[in-house]
């Protein structure tokens, strides 16, 4: 089983591509598979260290079982163990989790990635009975906590990691996103969590903590992985001043979304149109249209987006295979 300290590198996260139809409410089989088999051999071609599916920009709220199971078993089928990979399997109650699990399980996940079940939020003996439950369950399969605060209106505090690690071995990693709560929260879990920051905010995981900041996540990836690769080869090998400047460039990308970002009810609402928008925008993934009811997006939200998308693909060409920045 993978342990926390395995973790290294980028780990992309990708969308579920999505047909050409997909955002009609009455369609049915919406994952494109020949975009996914394309996607996943690119970007690990692409020197991507790992890969997370089924999260939020995966709309894994949003397909069906038959949708999922297709995905899961084309994207497995796909990878081959090339790369470590874990799947999300987030859902309303917890038998379906368990189902979703053993199917990703079964079919050769290393690892899963699982938020809180969505419906009624949890309080903090929940979630760690929950976790407890699901390692129980599933002792050979790691388990990333997906410690998305607004998705699972559940804060995952330092409370929750205390107790958590004592009775869910299989706890691993958690994708996280709030540097000023990462201190706190890693020495809660005894520095036993491998906490993973996405690629705008490791730099600022590894001030606080660089002996432990070894791997991101990104979304952003799915626009190209060469500039999350490009910080995260540099902080590898030490390269600490080229790092900071990769950073700056990561934080002008991120400037045209930022304000929708920094807002915590508003990005909530938008999270999905966001990030399928500025993937779109970027040209390296189809991620095809938003399924529904997540495919109204206001057209100055989207106009943000889409420049977000087009920095990034400048910084792409910048950080382009061969280049002194992204050299091991």
């Amino acid at each position: 089983m993978l342990q926390h300290d395995d973790l290294v590198g980028l780990y992309a996260i990708i969308p579920t591509p999505a047909t050409a139809n997909a955002d009609k409410w009455d369609a049915v089989n919406t994952v494109d598979l020949a975009e996914t088999e394309r996607v996943l051999n690119q970007l690990i071609a692409d020197g991507t260290n790992g890969l997370i599916l089924l999260g939020t920009t995966g709309e894994a709220a949003t397909i069906t079982r038959d949708e999922y199971e297709a995905f899961v078993d084309c994207a497995l089928s796909t990878i081959r163990h090339r790369v470590p990979t874990f799947v999300g399997t987030s859902a309303l109650g917890q038998h379906e989790v368990v189902y979703r699990t053993r199917f990703a399980r079964d079919r050769g996940a290393e690892g899963i990635l699982l938020g809180l079940p969505m419906w009624q939020p949890c309080t903090v003996d929940t979630a760690v009975e929950f976790y407890r439950s699901m390692s129980v369950a599933f002792p050979e399969t790691a388990l990333m906590v997906y410690g998305n605060t607004r998705a699972f209106r559940f804060d995952f505090g330092p409370d929750f990691w205390a107790a958590v690690v004592k009775v869910a071995p299989t706890v691993m990693a958690a994708k996280f996103a709030r540097p000023k709560d990462f201190p706190d929260a890693f020495a809660a879990a005894g520095h036993r969590v491998h906490f993973l920051p996405h690629e705008a905010a490791v730099m600022k995981f590894y001030e606080m903590q660089p002996a432990t900041t070894k791997a991101c996540w990104s979304t952003a990836a799915s626009m190209g992985p060469e500039p999350a690769l490009a910080i995260m080869r540099a902080l590898g090998a030490g390269r600490i001043d080229d790092a900071r400047a990769i950073a700056k460039d990561l934080s002008w990308a991120g400037q045209a979304v930022e304000d929708l970002v920094a807002k915590p009810e508003l990005f909530a609402s938008y999270n999905i149109q966001v990030e399928k928008t500025r993937i779109n925008a970027a040209g390296y993934c189809n991620a095809g249209p938003i399924r529904p009811p997540y495919q109204v997006f206001p057209e100055e939200y989207a106009a943000l987006s889409r420049e977000n998308g087009r920095r990034w693909k400048e910084l792409r060409a910048k950080y382009a295979a061969g280049s002194p920045a992204l050299s091991s």
